[in-house]
C-alpha cells in the first residue's frame, strides 16, 4: 500500500523532477487487412486503426488530469507493413504509409509506427518494396515512423539490407532537406528488434502479440538525478541500490497507468518499458545522471562504466516492481534529446566513438545523432554494421537512428524542435568502408546463437 510519504514524494517527482509517462502506445495487428488490392488495404487499415484507437487519445488525456500525472504522448504501434502488403498487388508501399499516417491524424495521436520490414535473414520481394518505399513515405507524412531490423543473434547479419539502408538514410535526408534532413529522425535500422517496444521511431506491433495491446513507457531522468544527489560520495553499492528503489517507484506508477489505461480502453495490458529517455529540457538528461557519479563530462573515461550501473540498476528496479516489463527498459542516450549530452558533444568530450562503446551497456545503440551532410552511404551503413555487430554478438537490441544534415558540416547544430531537439553535428571517420560494404552477404551468427 503507499503510504503519505510516497504519495508526496510522488508528487514532488511529477513537479519538480520531470517525471512522466512518456507514452501510451496502442499496439494493433494488421494482418487481417491483407488484401490483393492495395487500395482495399490500405481503406481496411485505416478503417482498423481508427476503430481501435479512436478513444486513445481521450482516455489518455482522462487519466492524465484524474491522476495528476503527465501522459507526454499518445501513439499507435501496428505490424510491420511489408508482411500485410506482401498480399497486395501493389508496386509501390508509400500509398499504405499515407493510409497509416490519415489514421493517425484522425485519431490524434503523436505517432504511428510500424512501417517497417523485418530482413534479418532476407528479403521477401514484400520487404524490399517497403524499403525502397521508404525515403518518400516518411518525406511526404508527418506522424509515420519506419524501421528495418537487419540482424539478430539468431540469425546474423544481413549485410545486403545493411548497404541498403544507407542509401535510404541518404536518400530520405536529401527528399527533406528543406527541413534539414529530418526524415531520417523517424527512421531506425535494428539488431535484435523487440515486438513490444512502446517508444518511437521504432515501434512495430510483433507478430507474436494480440489483436491489440496497451504498452505504457515511463521516463524519468530526472528522478534519478535527485535521488543521486542525496547520496554523494557514497560507494557505487550504495548509487546502485538507490537508483534501484527510484526505478521501483516509476515503475509501480507506470503499471498503474497502463492497467487503469487498459481496462478503460478494454484492451489487454502488455508491458511497462522503463526506459530513461531524456528531453531537452535541463534536468531530465541521462548524461547528467552520469556526470553526477563523478565524471566531469558525459563522454570521459570511466562513462561506459557509470552507464553499465545505470542501466542494469534500472532494470532491477522495474522488475521488482512489475511482473510485466518489457521493451526496451534501460537508459536511453539520444544526443539531439539530452541536454546535458548535446552540451557534451560540443565541447569533444563525447564522440561517435565513445557512443558506439556505450552501446554496449544500454538499451538501444547509436540514437538521433547528426553527421556531415557529405557522408557517404557506404559509410552510414559501416556505423550500422558495426552497432549490429554489438548487438548480434551480445544478444542485445542496438540500433542506429542517424541524419546525414544536408549542407551540415562538423560542428554545425540542426534544429529539430520539441523533443527531438537539436543536435550538434558530428565527425566521422574520414577514411573508407565502401569495398567492405560492397562485399555483401551475411555475416554469420555467432556461437552464442545455438543454445538448444
Amino acid at each position: 500500500m503507499l503510504n503519505q510519504s510516497d504519495i508526496i514524494q510522488t508528487l514532488d517527482m511529477i513537479d519538480h523532477q520531470h517525471l512522466d509517462i512518456r507514452t501510451i502506445t496502442m499496439g494493433i495487428s494488421l494482418l487481417s487487412c491483407a488484401d490483393a488490392d492495395a487500395k482495399t488495404a490500405c481503406r481496411k487499415i485505416y478503417d482498423k486503426i481508427t476503430r481501435y484507437a479512436e478513444r486513445l487519445v481521450s482516455v489518455g488525456e482522462a487519466i492524465e488530469r484524474e491522476f495528476g500525472i503527465p501522459i507526454v504522448n499518445k501513439r499507435i504501434s501496428v505490424t510491420p507493413v511489408a508482411l500485410v502488403a506482401a498480399a497486395s498487388d501493389a508496386a509501390d508501399y508509400v500509398p499504405f504509409a499515407r493510409a497509416l499516417d490519415d489514421a493517425a491524424r484522425t485519431c490524434g495521436v503523436n505517432f504511428i509506427g510500424g512501417f517497417s520490414a523485418l530482413v534479418q535473414k532476407g528479403f521477401t520481394d514484400a520487404d524490399r518494396k517497403l524499403i525502397a518505399s521508404i525515403p518518400e513515405a516518411l518525406a511526404s507524412t508527418e506522424l509515420v515512423c519506419s524501421s528495418v531490423n537487419v540482424g539478430s543473434t539468431k540469425a546474423g547479419i544481413n549485410m545486403d539490407a545493411v548497404a541498403e539502408m544507407g542509401r535510404v538514410i541518404k536518400k530520405a535526408a536529401e527528399l527533406t532537406a528543406d527541413r534539414g534532413g529530418l526524415a531520417c529522425a523517424k527512421l531506425v535500422a535494428f539488431c535484435n528488434a523487440v515486438e513490444d517496444n512502446p517508444f518511437m521511431a521504432g515501434a512495430f506491433h510483433g507478430v507474436g502479440e494480440p489483436e491489440k495491446v496497451i504498452n505504457v513507457g515511463v521516463s524519468g531522468p530526472g528522478v534519478v538525478y535527485h535521488a543521486l544527489q542525496d547520496v554523494k560520495g557514497a560507494p557505487f553499492d550504495v548509487v546502485a541500490e538507490t537508483i534501484k528503489k527510484t526505478a521501483f517507484r516509476v515503475t509501480r506508477m507506470g503499471q498503474l497507468v497502463a492497467r487503469e489505461a487498459a481496462q478503460r480502453l478494454d484492451t489487454p495490458f502488455g508491458v511497462v518499458d522503463l526506459s530513461l529517455a531524456p528531453t531537452p529540457a535541463v534536468g531530465d538528461s541521462v548524461a547528467r545522471i552520469l556526470e553526477e557519479m563523478g565524471l566531469e563530462a558525459c563522454g570521459t573515461h570511466g562513462t561506459t562504466a557509470a552507464l553499465a550501473l545505470l542501466n542494469d540498476a534500472v532494470k532491477k528496479g522495474g522488475v521488482m516492481a512489475s511482473s510485466s516489463v518489457g521493451g526496451l527498459s534501460g537508459a536511453f542516450i539520444p544526443v539531439s534529446e539530452d541536454e546535458g549530452m548535446i552540451a557534451a558533444a560540443e565541447s569533444g568530450a563525447l564522440t561517435i566513438d565513445k557512443l558506439e562503446a556505450m552501446t554496449c551497456v544500454c538499451s538501444v545503440g547509436l540514437d538521433m545523432i547528426a553527421v556531415p551532410g557529405d557522408t557517404s552511404a557506404e559509410t552510414i551503413s559501416a556505423i550500422i554494421a558495426d552497432e549490429a555487430a554489438i548487438g548480434m554478438v551480445n544478444s542485445k537490441t542496438t540500433a542506429v537512428r542517424v541524419i546525414p544534415v544536408p549542407g551540415g558540416k562538423a560542428g554545425d547544430r540542426m534544429e529539430m524542435g520539441g523533443l527531438l531537439g537539436s543536435a550538434p553535428v558530428q565527425t566521422v571517420h574520414p577514411f573508407s568502408s565502401a569495398e567492405f560494404i560492397r562485399r555483401g552477404g551475411r555475416i554469420p551468427a555467432p556461437m552464442q546463437s545455438l543454445k538448444n
